[in-house]
This record gives C-alpha cells, sequence and structure tokens, in this order.
C-alpha cells in the first residue's frame, strides 16, 4: 500500500464511483443557485439534469472555490494517518483555488513536520482535469513513489488535451467568452464555436462551425492532428457534456470510427461548477497528445 494518496476537486468531472474504484481523493467546490448555497459534490445533492433544467429556465448559478480552511481541514485527514498527499488542482487559469491550496499547504506541513503535502496546478479542467488524475492512479498503482509522480505530472499535465464545443452560446456570453454581438449572430447563424484550454490553463475560442454536425466532425478531426500516433491512438478518451448526451454520444462513435485502437470512449457529466459558465448544451473530449505548449 502507498504511503501516501492522491488528491483533486471535484471540478475533475469524474463520477463519484469512478473516484472511489480508483482511489481518487476529491474535495467539493461549492456554488450559489437560487438563494442556496450548495456542495458541487458530483450531481450527489442535486442531479445534473435537474441542475440544468433549472439554468434553462432562467437560474443563476455562481460558484466558489475551496477555501483555506476547508483545505486545510481536508489536508489534515490525511495526515494524521501519517499519509503525504499529492494534490492536484483546477486550472489555475479557470480558478484561484490553487494559491489557497498551497497558502494550506504551508500550515499543514508546519503542523505535521516529517509529512508531505505537494500541490499542483493542473492546468487541466473537467473530465481532462479527471483523464490526468486517472492517469496518476495508474502510476501510483504501479509503485511510483510520490516524488517520481509529482515531477510526471509536472512533465507531462499539459499533454491532456481539451476540445469544446458548445450549441448554446448563452452562457459563454454572459461569462465574456463570446461578444454579445458574436452570440446574437452565432444564436441566428447557428454558429458552433470550437475551442480548447490553452498552455496555461485558460478557455479559449479557436474557431467557429456552422452547425452541429459541422463541429461534431471538426472537433474528432482535430483529435486526429493532436492525438499521440494520430488515427493510431491507443489512449484514454474521455468526454463530457451539460446535458446533451446525445451530442457527446455522436463524438464518442466517430471517435470510436476513426481511432481503431483508442479505448472505449467514457462519458461524464459536466459538473455543477464548470457547467454554471458553460449552461447546457456542452460537449468536451479530451486525450492525450501535442503538449499544449507546442501548439
Amino acid at each position: 500500500m502507498s504511503q501516501y494518496v492522491i488528491s483533486c476537486c471535484s471540478t475533475a468531472d469524474l463520477s463519484k464511483e469512478h473516484f472511489e474504484k480508483r482511489d481518487i481523493h476529491y474535495i467539493c467546490f461549492h456554488y450559489h443557485l437560487d438563494g442556496v448555497d450548495l456542495p458541487d459534490d458530483l450531481g450527489q445533492t442535486m442531479p445534473f439534469a435537474e441542475f440544468y433544467k433549472k439554468l434553462a429556465n432562467g437560474s443563476v448559478s455562481t460558484t466558489s472555490q475551496v477555501n483555506i480552511d476547508e483545505y486545510l481541514a481536508y489536508f489534515e485527514g490525511f495526515l494524521k494517518e501519517g499519509l503525504d498527499i499529492l494534490h492536484v488542482c483546477l486550472s489555475n487559469g479557470i480558478s484561484g483555488t490553487y494559491n489557497s491550496a498551497v497558502s494550506a499547504k504551508l500550515i499543514a506541513e508546519e503542523r505535521y513536520p516529517g509529512r508531505k503535502v505537494i500541490v499542483i496546478d493542473s492546468l487541466c479542467a473537467s473530465s481532462g482535469y479527471g483523464l490526468l488524475m486517472d492517469t496518476l492512479a495508474d502510476k501510483r498503482d504501479a509503485g511510483m513513489p510520490l516524488a517520481d509522480l509529482a515531477k510526471w505530472t509536472e512533465d507531462n499535465k499539459l499533454s491532456v488535451n481539451h476540445l469544446f464545443f458548445t450549441t448554446d452560446l448563452t452562457f459563454f456570453v454572459r461569462g465574456g467568452r463570446v461578444s454579445k454581438a458574436a452570440g446574437f449572430f452565432g444564436g441566428v447563424l447557428g454558429i458552433c464555436p470550437l475551442l480548447d484550454v490553452n498552455n496555461e490553463g485558460k478557455l479559449i475560442p479557436r474557431e467557429k462551425l456552422h452547425g452541429k454536425k459541422m463541429v461534431i466532425r471538426r472537433i474528432v478531426k482535430r483529435m486526429e492532428e493532436l492525438a499521440d500516433g494520430g488515427r493510431n491512438y491507443s489512449g484514454k478518451c474521455y468526454l463530457s457534456q451539460s446535458a446533451c448526451y446525445e451530442d457527446a454520444r455522436a463524438v464518442a462513435d466517430l471517435v470510436k470510427a476513426t481511432f481503431p485502437n483508442v479505448q472505449e470512449p467514457e462519458i461524464y457529466d459536466i459538473g455543477t461548477t464548470i457547467g454554471s459558465h458553460t449552461g447546457p448544451g456542452t460537449v468536451a473530449l479530451f486525450f492525450t497528445g501535442v503538449d499544449r505548449g507546442a501548439k
């Protein structure tokens, strides 16, 4: 048994069952919806279908990151058991939670001399962040020591490629990623923007495609251009979606048809933190490939 735990934020957007199966620990973000503060706990408190229905009907959700005291209490639970921690945070290009985790780490290591808390900025989001954590679980299970795993994470995190598209620009306009004028004309013309996460961990619009069918073809074509081995890619492929499972299924089916050696694509829900900013109608595709700093 390893003498350390691997840990992340609930914004890694895998299922509760998957996290438990892989022995990946997580701490929950929060969101505020219809006057109520709720945990982003992988759909346990509020099912995702209900959450996205509320957003579609006009509810506004605001989010809050994990604070220093929460991180400290969370870390201490492991340190008291004599376990070291590798905690990988949601991208600092999206949230400031990394800074809170680092502050908590410094306090925790003072309180528990001899124990180690390593905090890393994933530069990843949603189930791409989850794919990174799942890969770390593979390496931990293969016996990789904590220090080596931390170095591997820093050296390889930018190899997790993130591609997103949306069929509803409303929340991207609200969040400032798409201008109001572009959002209006995009809605009229049926524009589906294709976005990615850059080497600073920020979500960036890259292309404007006309219609859902075109953007589905394009997102898989981009995977072909970026994935390790091109069409011979044999690694993991994760997708996440916000109340548009059939769109995600269409992407997954095209991935399987294009990449004969790919591992079975896994589809997850975009959680309430990321989903508060994307709204319904977003599909994301994740795989390993070209270093995002080299594109």
